[in-house]
């Protein structure tokens, strides 16, 4: 479960505030205005933007002074945090192992995943070699091997066509309904949300809603909601 509390976000004088639950197991969307704060929000509970007020904590444990990397989460970015250098499977090796040095079963963790998400056979490629698909897919995979149980999601198929991001919606469903992880995804797309997110919290005028039922709020959004959406 992760809470915030009473927590106050402050940068060159954008503020935002928030204090919500969103429950184990639970798939939110994160919606609102450009510039609301939905990816300030995203960071702040990565550990990227430090918190001005407040507590972020995962299953009752202040997590929020703790450094990205030992935060008991994963999150991908637009550009899927793959380094142009190395090959897929040394990208996805990444979120295992940094120092690339693994033993045969971890080598064998890092096939499995990249076979999951339908990347085998391009394990020797790198980035450059990679469609926009299978760069997502390989962002995927490293969350997928992580095993994290909170997994941060910042637009990362904002820009595939409408198939292909709906195939990269349904492995991310199919991902947490098998690890039970609980997910956050910003988007600018309400179909995105309707399609992955029984939930969602709505960014805007400085602060961030509590969870609510994702067809309820789109169907009768507040002002500064159906503004955005217009």
């Amino acid at each position: 479960m992760l809470t915030l509390d009473a927590v106050r976000i402050e940068q060159d004088g954008f503020h935002l505030s928030a204090e919500f639950t969103l429950e184990p197991g639970a798939i939110a969307a994160v919606l609102g205005p450009s510039g609301a704060g939905k990816s300030t929000l995203i960071n702040a509970i990565a550990g990227f933007v430090p918190l001005a007020g407040g507590a972020i904590a995962w299953q009752g444990r202040d997590i929020g002074s703790l450094p990205p990397a030992e935060r008991p989460l994963s999150i991908l970015f637009q550009d899927h945090n793959l380094l142009p250098h190395l090959t897929v499977f040394q990208n996805v090796a990444l979120g295992l192992k940094p120092s690339l040095r693994l033993t045969a079963s971890e080598t064998a963790r890092v096939a499995g995943a990249l076979d999951r998400v339908g990347l085998s056979g391009l394990h020797d490629r790198k980035p450059a070699r990679l469609s926009g698909g299978q760069i997502s897919r390989a962002g995927l995979a490293r969350v997928l091997l992580r095993q994290k149980p909170l997994i941060l999601l910042d637009e990362p198929f904002s820009a595939l066509g409408p198939a292909l991001k709906h195939d990269m919606l349904d492995l991310v469903a199919d991902i947490a309904g098998q690890s039970g992880a609980s997910v956050m995804m910003i988007t600018h797309d309400p179909q995105d949300a309707r399609r992955l997110c029984p939930q969602t919290l709505l960014v805007a005028e400085g602060s961030v809603s509590a969870p609510r039922d994702t067809a309820a709020l789109l169907a009768d959004p507040p002002a500064a909601l159906r503004a955005y959406l217009g």
